[in-house]
C-alpha cells in the first residue's frame, strides 16, 4: 500500500527531546516500511527514516508552534501530491483535518491526538464524516461530541527496544516524573508527594514556553526548597527513560481527562509501575494493582499511600502489558487494519460511482436541454436574485 503519512511541522521525527506525536509517528512510519509497504514521511528538516521523507521546512519551526499559516505550509505540500498514494494518514492539526474533509482523493485518517476542548468539537462538527477519524483510547472515543463520527481506536505504541526492561529499581530507590510544567501533568503535585514521604525524586520537564516557565515558577520552584528533588528542563529522551528506569515508581498525577498518557506506557515498558489519578486513559493503560496504582482524582492522601503499594509490584508484569498491548508493532497492526478498512470502502464508492456514471451523465444532459429553454417574461424584465450573504460579510 502506498501511505502518506503527515507528521505536524513544530519537531524533527524522531524527536531529540520533547515530542509525543513525533515519537508515535517515527514508531509507525518505520514499522509500516517494515511491513512491505511504500511509505512517505512528510516532516520537517533533520528528521529520519525508513520511509521516503519529504520535507518543506529545512528546520522545524518550533519557536512558531501552534502557527496556522506554518502548518497549512508544511500540510499543503503533502496533499498537492496525493494522488499518488493510496490513503493518507494526518497526524497534523486543524489544517490537514480540513484538506482531508474537503478535498477529492485518496481517503484521509486523521489521527487525534489531543482533547475534546469545545474549539476541537465545533471544528469536527463543521467538517462532517468525510475524514476518517481515530482516536487514541477507549476513553477519547467515549467523549467524542454527539454527531461527530470516530470510527477506529489504536492505542499508541513505543519501540521496545528503545526502552530496555530494568529488573531492579536503582539502589536509591528514587520516585521519577516526567512530563511538562503545566496544570494539567501535575508537577507540583508530584514534589508534594515526594516531600510527605521524604523520598528522593528525579523529574525531567518540560519547560521551554513562557507559559511552562511562569507555571514552574509560580507553582512548583517554590516547593523545591529543603525538598530532596533533582531536576532535569528539557532533557533528551534518553534522559527521560534514565530516570524511569531506576526508579521504584513513576508519579503520574494527572488533572484531566489524558488521552492517551506515553508516559505511562514508557515507564511501564522499563519496569516501573506507575501511580496516576483516575483520569482519562489511565483507566485503561494500568491495570491497577498489577502495572501500577489507580487513584481517586484530587486525593494526595490516598495518592501518597499508593506510592508504597506500588513498590511491592512485580516489573515484569509491567513489561508485559507493553508487549500485549502497546508495542509499536500491536500499533501497526492497528493501522493497517484501519487502512485496510477504508481503501476497501473507498475503491467500492468509487466502483460504484463509475458504474452509475453515464446513467447520471444521460439525466445531466436532458436537464441542461431543459434549461436552455427561456422562459417567457410577462410584465417587464426579471428582477435580479440576491446574492447570500454570511455570517461576517460586510
Amino acid at each position: 500500500m502506498r501511505i502518506l503519512e503527515i507528521a505536524p511541522p513544530w519537531f524533527t521525527v524522531p524527536p531529540t527531546g520533547y515530542g509525543g506525536i513525533e515519537q508515535v509517528v517515527a514508531q509507525l512510519t518505520d514499522g509500516l516500511v517494515d511491513a512491505g509497504h511504500d511509505v512517505t514521511l512528510l516532516a520537517s528538516g533533520g528528521s529520519t527514516s525508513k520511509a521516503t521523507v519529504q520535507t518543506v521546512f529545512d528546520v522545524p519551526p518550533s519557536a512558531e508552534l501552534g502557527s496556522t499559516c506554518h502548518e497549512l505550509i508544511h500540510v499543503v505540500a503533502g496533499y498537492h501530491r496525493r494522488a499518488a498514494f493510496d490513503v493518507i494518514h494526518d497526524h497534523s492539526g486543524f489544517t490537514g483535518a480540513a484538506l482531508g474533509a474537503l478535498l477529492d482523493g485518496p481517503p484521509v485518517v486523521h489521527t487525534l491526538h489531543g482533547p475534546w476542548v469545545p474549539e476541537v468539537e465545533v471544528f469536527h462538527r463543521s467538517i462532517g464524516d468525510a475524514l476518517h477519524r481515530v482516536a487514541i483510547s477507549e476513553d477519547q472515543r467515549s467523549r467524542a461530541p454527539e454527531g461527530v463520527l470516530v470510527e477506529h481506536m489504536v492505542h499508541n505504541g513505543i519501540s521496545l527496544t528503545e526502552h530496555p526492561f530494568r529488573a531492579e529499581p536503582d539502589a536509591d530507590r528514587h520516585l521519577a516524573f516526567v512530563g511538562r510544567a503545566n496544570v494539567e501533568k501535575g508537577p507540583e503535585v508530584a514534589v508534594r508527594v515526594a516531600r510527605l514521604l521524604g523520598r528522593h525524586l528525579k523529574m525531567a520537564v518540560k519547560i521551554n514556553e513562557p507559559a511552562e516557565q511562569v507555571y514552574w515558577d509560580a507553582h512548583v520552584a517554590p516547593l523545591l526548597e529543603g525538598a530532596d528533588v533533582e531536576v532535569v528542563r528539557n532533557g533528551t529522551k534518553q534522559d527521560a527513560i534514565d530516570i524511569m528506569s531506576g526508579a521504584e515508581a513513576t508519579l503520574f498525577p494527572i488533572a484531566w481527562p489524558e488521552p492517551f498518557g506515553l508516559v505511562m506506557v514508557e515507564s511501564m515498558a522499563v519496569g516501573t509501575p506507575v501511580i496516576a489519578y483516575a483520569s482519562g486513559a489511565a483507566l485503561e493503560v494500568i491495570d491497577s494493582g498489577r502495572t501500577g496504582v489507580l487513584v481517586a482524582p484530587d486525593d494526595l492522601d490516598a495518592f501518597v499511600a499508593a506510592v508504597g503499594t506500588a513498590g511491592g509490584l512485580d516489573r515484569s508484569a509491567c513489561r508485559a502489558r507493553v508487549v500485549e498491548h502497546f508495542s509499536s508493532a500491536a500499533m501497526v497492526a492497528g493501522y493497517e487494519e484501519v487502512f485496510d478498512a477504508v481503501t476497501e470502502r473507498h475503491v467500492q464508492r468509487w466502483t460504484s460511482d463509475r458504474a452509475h456514471a453515464p446513467l447520471r451523465r444521460r439525466s445531466l444532459d436532458r436537464s441542461q436541454r431543459r434549461d436552455d429553454r427561456r422562459p417567457v417574461i410577462i410584465g417587464g424584465p426579471a428582477r435580479p436574485v440576491a446574492a447570500p450573504t454570511y455570517a461576517g460579510q460586510a
